[in-house]
């Protein structure tokens, strides 16, 4: 009987073919939980931005292939939601993942004010300690969000850091100032900067990989600028400078 044989061009194109059918493994993630709350039970406590803080932290994410997002706002962000979906979301992740956790709303010293409660920085610290992810952040635009970095039991490359500790904080502002917004935007002055960084103005190198210091570097300079150096973000943690806070 005659044998067949197959011609090399068709043979590529079966094999190119094969390849587009397997999905690829090993791709590194994103995942963002975005959370926002302008309106707070009542009205005495109601904000303008957060909510709108938090889409825009979200849109900015969906751009990106390789991000996986949720967004919480108002209502929506009830202090067990809110502690179940940081839950799920540091469970996904593995090494070379990025898991970001975004926060607009009101501050309290020790925690984020939910929609009916206080999210602790300690269920925090707890939840992004038992994920795998080598490339963990938390982003958060309230009043006095440096005094978290005083409960993190963690040093910017530096010693006497809690095993599995190793997230970066990027705070929109020092411990004892607020967060400060303009009637000429929608976002709050720090995550109008960070979302524009994060969507390429932070890289520096032109790399398509925005590092914690190229973002850093570029948030804090526009945020001073823009409150006319009456806010100062602050960034503290167990990071590399090079540590990836976004790929392109």
């Amino acid at each position: 009987m005659p044998t067949f044989k197959m011609p090399k061009v068709v043979k590529s194109l079966l094999l190119w073919l094969v390849l587009l059918a397997v999905p690829l493994q090993g791709e590194a993630k994103t995942y963002l939980l975005s959370v926002g709350i302008s309106d707070y039970p009542g009205s005495q406590n109601d904000l303008r931005l957060p909510h709108n803080d938090a889409a825009t932290m979200q849109w900015v994410y969906q751009q990106n292939k390789y991000a996986q997002t949720k967004l919480l706002i108002n209502s929506q962000a009830k202090l067990a939601t809110v502690k179940v979906a940081l839950r799920n979301m540091v469970a996904k992740a593995t090494a070379n993942d990025i898991v970001v956790l975004f926060f607009s709303g009101h501050g309290v010293p020790g925690g984020f004010v939910c929609y009916d409660g206080i999210l602790s920085y300690g269920s925090i610290y707890s939840a992004m300690a038992a994920c795998k992810s080598r490339n963990k952040m938390i982003f958060a635009d309230a009043c006095f969000a440096g005094a978290m970095r005083q409960n993190s039991n963690t040093r910017h490359q530096g010693g006497g850091v809690r095993k599995n500790s190793n997230v970066m904080l990027f705070l929109s502002c020092r411990g004892n100032e607020v967060s400060i917004e303009s009637r000429k935007l929608t976002n709050g002055f720090f995550t109008y900067a960070l979302q524009h960084g994060l969507r390429g103005g932070a890289d520096a190198n032109h790399n398509r990989i925005i590092t914690a210091k190229e973002l850093f570097d570029y948030v804090s300079a526009r945020v001073k600028r823009l409150s006319g150096n009456q806010q100062h973000p602050v960034m503290w943690g167990r990071f590399s400078d090079n540590m990836p806070v976004m790929r392109w």
